[in-house]
């Protein structure tokens, strides 16, 4: 039994490196270029009416449906994608791939807010009313309502649903999320983990069962709050080695380039594994492309489709391009990517080694903090799509589910089950950017339509 488990593992693991292979990465890269080429360089030239949104999007709009305002539903957005990612992940890509890796995830990000725009924008446009009242929308709902007249779409919906289920309750919502927090505050403050298990399941089960406004008034609170604490601790640190700033870029864009030699503790990588690396751990990290922030976005009291798309590619932005850029120069300016440490240890190393004891704090409470609420943003995304399969019945048995998965998850440590659940993870993205594709007139129509009713001159558009 043991032999067939390990071939079993082996045969996963070579399926898994398939699917987060050259393939996938060139479809999710290539997906945000052609959107970005199609929309005229959107993430560029509507940044600042999009911060702009955001900064005024805390007041629901009134006379339309939706059961959250547009800050809640981008809370809820980043509460699943500002996580583990920002910490464990950057610091994963930067020891396997050098300091590289950060331009290419960087890049990944920049192409990846056009993907986000055009997401969200489809997932308001094809959102629909559930039995309960309640908004339903994302990959699924715009491949059923917006390609219905293609026979692929009865497959690629509920496949789409399908594989988010099961991310949600077996892949990067629960496990990963419960073992980060079990591991720091055991670490930190000697918590047993039956309690700190204990404590999460009860907490998630509160917000949980409250539905999505539960959800959001919890996100709307910890998001900001955690996002500004550690960027902050992150600037801090830069500003006191600000003479180091000119060499860590150059480093960083040198290593993109020409690989990065062996130092210290590091390896050495070529160019091909600082790209591989930095574009994979990119998209985990915003999950641009894999379809799940739209369906927060289709919960959103807005009018207009465009007007949500633009204030969702702010999070790609805060996620990546601020969050994971300031943990990955912090990493490399401080040398502690050479160290021999890995994951969390390294980024709280980095810290502490200018914030001494007060950072290594830093960096717990914020993995901590990240870790939960992307248990309760991914709850939100895998109970959609269990509505999408088997109508509002199936709700209330899947949240039950979802909360006893999470109370046996800081003690499940099955090599089969991680891997099984990165391959339905990187699946998850394929229905989605095929529907992408085959929607780009409509992307690119309704982002029109919205750029003239507002009296502003359009960027350059491809038709």
């Amino acid at each position: 039994m043991e032999l067939l488990g390990m071939d079993l593992l082996a045969i996963l693991t070579g399926i898994d490196e398939f699917i987060w292979g050259p393939p996938l990465l060139v479809l999710l890269v290539g997906t945000g270029f052609f959107l970005t080429w199609k929309l005229g360089l959107i993430q560029v030239f509507r940044l600042p009416l999009a911060l702009w949104y955001l900064i005024n999007s805390r007041k629901a709009e009134t006379g339309v449906q939706g059961d959250i305002s547009s800050f809640a539903a981008l809370s809820t957005a980043l509460s699943a994608t500002i996580g583990t990612g920002n910490i464990v992940g950057v610091a994963t890509a930067i020891k396997t791939g050098g300091p590289g890796a950060l331009f290419w995830m960087f890049l990944a990000a920049f192409f990846g807010m056009a993907t986000m725009y055009s997401e969200s924008l489809l997932a308001v446009k094809y959102r629909v009313v559930d039995a309960n009242g309640q908004m339903s929308g994302g990959p699924m709902y715009y491949i059923k309502n917006g390609l219905g007249h293609k026979k692929y779409s009865r497959v690629l919906a509920p496949l789409f649903a399908f594989f988010g289920v099961n991310v949600a309750l077996f892949g990067i919502g629960i496990f990963p999320q419960v073992n980060a927090i079990v591991d720091s505050a055991r670490i930190a403050f000697n918590v047993p983990e039956v309690l700190s298990a204990f404590v999460i399941s009860l907490l998630v089960a509160f917000v949980t069962l409250g539905g999505i406004r539960r959800i959001a008034a919890v996100a709307q609170l910890l998001v900001p709050f955690m996002a500004v604490a550690y960027v902050l601790g992150c600037i801090v640190i830069i500003a006191l080695n600000l003479e180091k700033l000119p060499e860590t870029f150059g480093l960083i864009i040198s290593s993109a380039f020409t690989g990065a030699a062996t130092s210290g503790g590091f390896l050495g990588a070529g160019v091909m594994l600082a790209i591989r690396i930095g574009v994979a751990r990119g998209i985990f990290s915003n999950e641009s492309g894999l379809g799940s922030a739209p369906i927060a976005a289709a919960a959103a009291k807005v009018r207009e489709p465009a007007r949500q798309g633009l204030i969702s590619m702010t999070g790609t932005f805060f996620d990546t391009i601020v969050v994971c850029l300031m943990t990955g120069t912090v990493l490399i300016m401080t040398g502690s990517w050479t160290e021999d440490l890995a994951g969390a240890y390294m980024t709280s190393y980095a810290f502490s080694t200018v914030l001494e004891e007060t950072g290594s704090y830093i960096v717990t409470v914020g993995l901590i903090f990240f870790a939960f609420t992307t248990i309760l943003g991914w709850n939100y995304y895998g109970e959609r799509c269990t509505e999408f399969l088997f109508g509002v019945k199936g709700i209330l048995p899947y949240r039950i589910i979802y909360i006893l998965i999470v109370a046996s998850g800081a003690f499940l440590t099955l090599d089969v089950i991680w891997v099984l659940a990165d391959i339905v993870n990187g699946l998850m993205a394929i229905p989605n950017l095929i529907a992408l594709l085959a929607l780009r007139k409509v992307i690119a129509a309704e982002t029109r339509q919205y750029f003239e009713k507002l009296g502003l001159e359009n960027p350059e558009m491809k038709t």
